[in-house]
């Protein structure tokens, strides 16, 4: 008889009651280290005091109103997003995939408005992952994703990571943006380099096309900048976000610069539940404490630290893992077993990874990481890599009998 929860995950027989920081207990009393934070949501860690603070005052005033009307804190909100990027509007929605079916809107109808209603396909990379509903499935053009769910909604080709001919190549009169991720997480943790973001510009700007990023995964603070496209020096003109925007409050948004954003007219887009006070409340809580001075810097220092941790699990484990990717605090483990092997013998270890695509552990710590957490992520990776060469012997020893 199926579940009365929906049989969409393969779930892990594990369920948590608490958390505090980088640590997360069960229900029946295990303490872990929590290096997935909900796939780079508990950008600050469990229950921060300021998050917890923000989610008993505004739920004692107001949790939801109507975008009808007027919602102040969505307005300080979208000020924020847009005087700390590339935008000049801001869209609040709910999820990941919800920004990115809005940046997807954006870029056609700005195409339509100016002349070009031809120009409705999107160039994505190969490895991309940009949600889950039938647009952004298409888009990240993953079969394992798209299994079942035909036909596969079009306006999307694929070309392969980093190869900008490749991409020039692609570019048809149909053609009107390129959505890449700065750093891809589901895709194995593989940045594009910053002279790939910078062709990924010119080749916009050459063409007339829209760039949109995806920093669902890698923005907010997760690089050590708070937008990864800030290390190349570029900029695109929309972008989506979400993940750590809410600390772990359901929460997204997509910003546009204004050539784009006045198209977005009364009517075009909307959510129901989108922007209102009580995630806006959480959201700028975050917010508050990331452009704290000195908060980016010691996410940088913090990542330099747990890459070099990594690093030496890596020099001492070479049969188990392979090489340490990414920067700040969005870091991966390549690895020489599968790493949904890993992955289960670290909840034996008392430890909490994710994997991603090219058999790589995801590295996703809160960022108010520090050395103690560290340290003890090194003790249980390094369990980890002892357990599995182990039953690697183990297994051999048996075959040749």
């Amino acid at each position: 008889m199926i579940s009365p929860v929906m049989p969409t995950y393969a779930r892990a027989d594990l369920a948590f009651a608490r958390g505090e920081g980088a640590w997360i207990w069960t229900t029946d009393g295990r303490k872990f280290l929590d290096l997935v934070s909900g796939i780079a949501v508990n950008a600050l860690g469990h229950c921060h005091p300021a998050l917890v603070a923000a989610v008993k005052a505004q739920a004692e005033k107001l949790w939801h109103c109507s975008n009808l009307y007027r919602i102040p804190e969505q307005e300080k909100l979208c000020q924020r997003l847009v005087e700390t990027s590339f935008a000049d509007a801001a869209f609040i929605c709910n999820s990941g995939a919800e920004a990115l079916e809005g940046a997807i809107k954006a870029c056609r109808k700005y195409h339509y408005e100016t002349g070009n209603p031809q120009k409705t396909t999107i160039i994505t990379v190969e490895g991309a992952f940009h949600g889950r509903t039938l647009a952004t499935i298409a888009a990240g053009r993953q079969a394992k994703h798209l299994k079942g769910f035909d036909p596969v909604t079009p306006g999307f080709v694929q070309v392969p990571f980093g190869n900008l001919n490749a991409l020039r190549n692609a570019i048809t009169s149909e053609v009107g943006g390129i959505l890449f991720e700065p750093v891809q997480g589901e895709g194995g943790i593989r940045a594009g380099s910053e002279d790939y973001l910078r062709g990924l510009r010119a080749a916009c700007d050459e063409f007339g096309l829209l760039l949109i990023f995806d920093e669902v995964q890698c923005g907010n603070g997760r690089t050590g900048k708070l937008w990864a496209y800030e290390w190349a020096g570029v900029a695109p003109d929309i972008m989506a976000t979400a993940k750590g925007l809410g600390g772990g409050f359901p929460i997204g948004a997509w910003l546009a610069t204004e050539r784009v954003a006045k198209h977005m007219s009364a009517g075009t887009h909307g959510s129901t539940f989108g922007g209102n006070p009580l995630a806006c409340a959480v959201a700028n809580a975050v917010y508050d404490v990331i452009l704290a001075p000195g908060f980016l810097e010691r996410v940088q220092e913090s990542g330099k630290a747990m890459k070099a941790a990594l690093q030496g699990v890596v020099a001492r484990n070479g049969d188990i893992f392979a090489e340490v990717r990414g920067s700040g605090l969005m870091l991966g483990l390549a690895c020489n077993p599968p790493n949904g092997d890993l992955y289960a013998i670290g909840h034996e270890c008392e430890l909490l990874t994710v994997p991603a695509g090219d058999n790589v552990l995801r590295i996703l710590p809160p960022l108010t990481v520090g050395k103690a957490e560290i340290e003890a992520a090194v003790e249980r990776l390094e369990k980890v890599a002892a357990t599995a060469r182990a039953r690697i012997q183990a297994a051999a020893k048996g075959a040749a009998q």
